[in-house]
């Protein structure tokens, strides 16, 4: 390889190097001489790392490859055609009107003389009319999934791009996009990091990695140079930290090998699938994926061995969606994957409910139409009239057809699909500008539906800004404020040396304090806030922790005892330069403090910290800071010592050697500590979250904070927010009173009656375990004393939150402190970690759920409408007095213009005004019903007017009765034409759903909107003064213009009425249903269009699995045995072909925000769930059964792990 000659290693052996593991790996490394010698052959420092060179890092690019995956092509227009004319129902249309175009050109045997043969020749523009509106259907489907597709493409480029890691480069530690990442860089990985690249272990602070998404153990494995030197990408850091040497990226790391083998197999999985579905009645629906032979694969494996470097341009890998594992969509993967058990969002289940509602109505009315024109024509031809059979009458067959198949167009609410996927992603994007990342598209409507919020304090609610402005140090308790705080010519010597040393040295060396560059501006914090708190104390004092850091670099660590949330403490193990070690500690008062026997007391004689003098240390100075709000940090130290041991230091006898602390275990080596330090950190509640708790409670929205923090400090703080306020008999509890008061006294079981009783009442939940988070969740989530259940967002930054970010309707990760494990479980990741976002969050929500309602409201009008119309035309006329083409027309209005326009409209504040809908509130509230209802007895008085009285109102020809060859009517015209102007302006009464008078408000508000109603208008003068045949439309006059735009108009003044009519007729309004008493929720509106969840569909109808109900889980649903029947249904619908345009979009969502560099824990399941390896991962946490004591355990990765299921548990 001459281009990798500066380099003393190949690609190839570094690949086959990274396959090894445990000692194995080990022998291999040594091989080489050692990791400190592979980095020597890569040319790397192992103080400064890479020099950054931007000719170093391209070389190295060709050389090893870059970190990342090529993308597969997205799709073309021309494929995105051909999807969208897979629908069954153009399909049905395009079939007849090819019928009706080949039989326009027919002569009848009995000929009809010369007057109809020159009408006869003008007959085969209907046929093709109706072909080309299946056209501009089909091209404007294909052109909203592009121009969707490439926008989400730009939204993951956007979010990859943010996607950064830690780097050591020329000495410094900077963050670098993970796509730059190259073979050579040294990473510094530590507790919650997913990991961009393989790699190396240099240096080892009690590493321990989850590697399950890649071998399917759920045990944590142990990294060190000695133990087990590989890290791989897509792997999760759980404990620890340490530095690690990256040797392989992108599609040459072992993840990566994976992705290609499988991206290289698509093509292949593909052909054997379709072979598969021809051969389905056999075998069974889309077995080709488990059919697809493993051993097939290798054969693909063109030149894996050697490695991908970018310097081979032929290498390209075919998936771009590696979220997926690379694995086409099948319904296997979908229901094999942990989306097999989500329920469904609270919007997505009342549609589906409704859509198959109306499927059905639709099917049968357009049935029903085809049955009463052919029998009527039939009777009405060869019975009364005595004609003989010809094959010239079947046109009026293929007519009725169409008919029948246009009525089925205009009545099911193919639209809605549409309306959803336009208005979430409207709103995806908006909302990235108000700081929310939507990773799934149906958590931005379900969060307009939550009724509570459990918040995290730190950074959420407060600035993370922190600062050390109290300090107890030597007996003196320095207060109130930072300029209060001592100097280090203020202590004794030897106490300031602890404190600085312990400060500095027990703390990741990631965390940073760097000055601003105005003079005027606050220092930067990189890193842990409440470590930069405690360096800013130190430079407080007057000591620069750096040069203490570079006395003590962290390769001379003897050991580290990482910080996470079980722990709630940080300790460091160093030599001292006199013989022996120190353990420095620092972590929650409450927990450090019952861990020391001394004190440094008055002048920095060591004391005996009694447990009374505990006590009166914590009533005296912890209890006070925590009561101001601040969060309280003990700092403590022991020594052990080779020689004379003072009363607080540990002898060890050093011809032994030195202290095996591995042995010793934690609890032994954290013992006996010496306390010399407690500090007050301040982290200032946000100026703007007072308010916008104000705006939830308003909202109808309950804020509970849930905290790590003592629950003084969270006292404070909850009442500095507004969350509860002095005398509001809320409760404040600890974890521990949390679970006494919730767990059966005898099985230590979580009971959900107790849980019940505490819940509604909770405000604060502080020194809270992960656990306690997720079973708060459940527990609220579970409960039905509400009316309508509670829909719960919770917010997360930890990796042992996952579980309870997952559990969650809406899971809401820290994008700035949270690590990349609480990312994954979240659905949506706030960008700027505030709790005002999640404020917004919620109005984009409520507004999303207006907006398809909207669409529903408008939509509704015309289906009832025209389907009344065609069918009583049908019964009345022999004929519809919409004709096809113009129902096409109509229907185009509806789907995607008007869905494009109502789904645009921007949220306004007064969403927050009313309380949440709540998961069994109707989809459609008495108050559109109300709207539709009344909107549809007017449209249908004036259409019924104009078809049976018209020609005498307006003194014009009577249409009704005409024969088949005949030329359009003024008479039908124009009940086409006032079909249309009452359609248009009820498209502006549908802006407003809830009983709004002044529907004009905010109109301008969105140019989407109305420049699609008035191109819509001219379109439609377009169409009846030029349409011609074509349309089956002719020219009108002013007269009768200004006649069908009255009755457009009328449908405005019609409002007025229909809103001053009482909605109590209707039933209860839609915005007390959340509040109203339980008993309510099953009589008379049990039965109300979209309240109930729907029915579970067939698993093979769309690839989506049958949603679960908790609270319809007791009787046997009647529709899953029905599958066949919905599939037709399904199948004479365009909801099909709509959902998967939706699918899409959702799974590319999720795939932005999954990837590490096209790697992920999801990406790498999905690739262990095709090579059938098991699988174990907080995903499939059991939600239905109460978590035991002693038959489940919480593994130290904050896995729930079910005893009689993992006997390691």
């Amino acid at each position: 390889m001459a281009a990798g000659s500066r380099y003393g290693v190949t690609l190839k052996q570094l690949r086959e190097l990274m396959e090894n593991k445990e000692l194995e790996g080990v022998q291999k490394v040594q091989d080489f001489g050692g990791v400190h010698e592979i980095a020597r052959k890569l040319n790397t420092s192992e103080a400064a790392g890479l020099s950054g060179e931007k000719s170093d890092l391209e070389h190295r690019q060709d050389v090893f490859g870059s970190n990342t995956i090529p993308p597969k092509p997205p799709k073309t227009f021309l494929q995105l055609v051909w999807e969208a004319l897979q629908d069954v129902t153009l399909i049905i249309l395009q079939v007849a009107a090819v019928v009706s175009l080949a039989l326009s050109f027919y002569k009848p045997p009995k000929g009809g003389g010369d007057i109809e043969e020159e009408e006869h020749s003008t007959d085969w523009i209907e046929g093709l009319a109706i072909l080309l509106a299946v056209v501009i259907v089909v091209l404007v489907t294909a052109f909203n999934d592009w121009s969707k597709e490439k926008q989400f493409r730009g939204l993951q480029d956007r979010i990859e791009g943010e996607q950064t890691f830690s780097v050591i480069r020329s000495n410094t530690m900077t963050q670098v996009q993970v796509g730059e990442i190259v073979v050579g860089d040294i990473i510094s990985v530590k507790y919650g990091d997913l990991l961009p690249a393989d790699g190396l272990v240099m240096q080892s602070n009690d590493l321990k990695v989850d590697e399950s998404s890649l071998t399917g153990e759920s045990d944590q494995v142990k990294k060190g140079v000695a133990c087990d030197p590989m890290v791989l990408s897509g792997t999760h850091i759980m404990e620890g930290s340490g530095k690690v040497l990256v040797t392989a990226v992108g599609v040459n790391s072992q993840a990566g090998i994976i992705f290609t083998l499988l991206g290289a197999a698509a093509e292949e999985i593909d052909e054997v699938e379709k072979k598969k579905k021809k051969e389905k009645k056999k075998k069974g629906a889309g077995g080709a994926i488990n059919d697809l032979a493993l051993t097939d694969i290798p054969q693909i494996r063109v030149d894996v061995e050697e490695g991908v470097g970018n310097a081979h341009p032929n290498h390209t890998l075919p998936n771009s969606t590696p979220g997926k594992g690379g694995v086409p969509d099948s319904p296997e993967r979908e229901i094999g994957g942990e989306c097999g058990d989500e329920e469904k969002s609270v919007l997505q289940a009342k549609l589906t409910n409704l859509a198959i509602q109306i499927g059905y109505g639709g099917m049968a009315v357009s049935l029903i139409t085809v049955i009463i024109l052919s029998i009527r024509f039939s009777v009405d031809e060869f019975y009364y009239n005595g004609s003989d059979w010809n094959l010239y009458y079947i046109n009026y067959y293929v007519k009725f057809v169409i008919i029948g198949v246009t009525v089925l167009v205009v009545a099911v609410p193919e639209g809605l699909p549409l309306a959803v996927t336009l208005s979430l992603a409207y709103s995806v994007k908006k909302m990235m500008a108000d700081n929310n990342l939507v990773r799934h598209l149906d958590a931005c409507e379900t969060m307009g539906n939550a009724t509570t919020i459990c918040s995290d304090k730190t950074g959420t609610l407060t600035t993370n800004r922190m600062t050390v402005v109290q300090a107890y140090v030597c007996g003196h308790h320095y207060q109130p404020n930072r300029q209060d705080l001592p100097k280090i010519r203020d202590l004794p010597q030897h106490v300031g040396v602890l404190i600085t040393q312990g400060i500095a040295v027990n703390s990741s060396y990631s965390s940073d304090v760097k000055s601003s560059a105005e003079p005027s501006g606050l220092p930067t914090q990189i890193g842990n806030k409440t470590e930069c708190a405690m360096l800013g104390f130190v430079i407080d004092l007057g000591v620069d922790y750096r040069q203490l850091r570079k006395d003590m670099p962290d390769t001379r660590f003897k050991k580290v005892y990482t910080f996470n949330s079980a722990r709630k403490s940080m300790s460091t193990i160093i030599p001292l330069d006199n013989g022996g070690f120190r353990v420095y500690t620092k972590g929650a008062s409450e927990i450090v403090m019952k861990k020391c026997s001394f004190l440094v007391g008055e002048g920095g004689k060591i004391e005996a910290f009694t447990t009374a003098h505990q006590d009166r240390l914590v009533s005296t100075v912890i209890e006070p800071m925590a009561k101001d709000g601040l969060r309280t940090i003990s700092i403590a130290y022991r020594d052990f010592v080779p020689g004379k041991a003072d009363k607080n230091q540990v002898h060890y006898d050093s011809s032994t050697g030195d202290p095996n602390f591995e042995n010793m275990g934690e609890d032994n080596v954290i013992a006996n500590m010496t306390c010399f330090c407690v500090v007050g950190i301040e982290d200032p509640v946000r100026d703007e979250v007072p308010e916008a708790i104000k705006q939830c409670q308003r909202a109808g929205i309950t804020v509970r904070m849930v905290t790590g923090d003592n629950i003084n400090t969270a006292r404070a703080i909850a009442t500095k927010c507004g969350i509860i306020k002095p005398g509001d008999n809320y409760l404040v509890l600890d974890g521990k009173e949390f679970n006494k008061r919730v767990r059966d006294p005898h099985t230590n079981e979580i009971r959900q009656d107790l849980l019940d009783k505490v819940w509604p009442r909770l405000r604060v939940l502080a020194r809270s375990q992960p656990i306690d988070k997720y079973t708060l969740v459940k527990g609220i989530i579970d409960s039905n004393i509400s009316a309508g259940r509670e829909v719960v967002a919770v917010t997360g930054d930890g990796t042992n939150d996952a579980p309870a970010l997952k559990k969650a309707d809406v899971g809401f990760a820290m994008g700035i402190a949270g690590t990349d494990v609480a990312k994954e479980a979240s659905d949506i990741i706030l960008t700027d970690d505030n709790f005002t976002s999640i404020v917004k969050a919620v109005m984009w929500g409520r507004n999303v759920y207006d907006s398809i309602a909207k669409f529903l409201q408008f939509q509704l009008t015309v289906n009832i409408v025209a389907v009344i119309v065609a069918f009583i035309g049908a019964c009345a006329i022999q004929d519809s007095p919409l004709k096809a083409v113009q129902m096409l027309w109509v229907n185009l209005i509806m789907d995607t213009l008007a869905s494009l326009a109502l789904a645009t409209e921007l949220p306004t504040p007064d969403l927050l005004l009313r309380k949440p809908y709540g998961r069994t509130s109707p989809l459609i509230s008495p108050t559109m019903a109300k709207n539709i209802l009344g909107q549809g007895l007017y449209q249908l008085v004036v259409v019924f007017g104009i078809m049976f009285f018209g020609e005498k109102m307006f003194d014009i020809d009577n249409g009704r009765g005409a024969g088949l060859r005949e030329p359009p009517s003024v008479h039908f015209t124009m009940i086409f034409n006032a079909f249309v102007m009452m359609t248009l302006f009820n498209e502006i009464n549908a802006r407003k759903i809830h009983g709004q008078r002044n529907v004009f408000l905010g109109f301008f508000s969105n140019p989407i909107y109305y420049v699609i109603w008035i191109a819509t208008f001219i379109s439609q003068i377009v169409i009846i003064e030029f349409g011609g045949i074509a349309f089956s439309t002719t020219s009108l006059n002013v007269e009768q213009w200004t006649w069908c735009i009255l009755f457009g108009v009328g449908v405005l003044l019609w409002q007025q009425v229909v809103t001053t009519f009482p909605t109590s007729f209707f039933g209860r309004k839609m915005e007390t249903d959340s509040n109203t008493n339980p008993k309510f929720e099953n009589n008379n509106f049990s039965l109300r269009v979209g309240a109930n969840p729907p029915e579970p569909l067939s698993p093979n109808l769309d690839g989506d699995s049958v949603p679960s109900y908790p609270h319809s889980r007791s009787h046997q649903n009647p529709i899953v045995n029905r599958s066949g029947q919905i599939l037709w249904i399904r199948g004479l619908t365009r909801l099909q072909t709509q959902l998967r345009v939706i699918r899409a979009f959702k799974s590319t969502l999720e795939d932005m925000e999954e990837k590490r560099s096209c790697h992920s824990m999801h990406s790498v399941r999905s690739t262990r769930s095709y090579l059938t390896r098991p699988t174990s991962d907080i995903s499939y946490i059991d939600d239905d059964e109460k978590w035991k004591a002693k038959g489940s355990a919480v593994s130290s990765n904050g896995h729930y792990i079910r005893a009689q299921h993992d006997p390691r548990s």
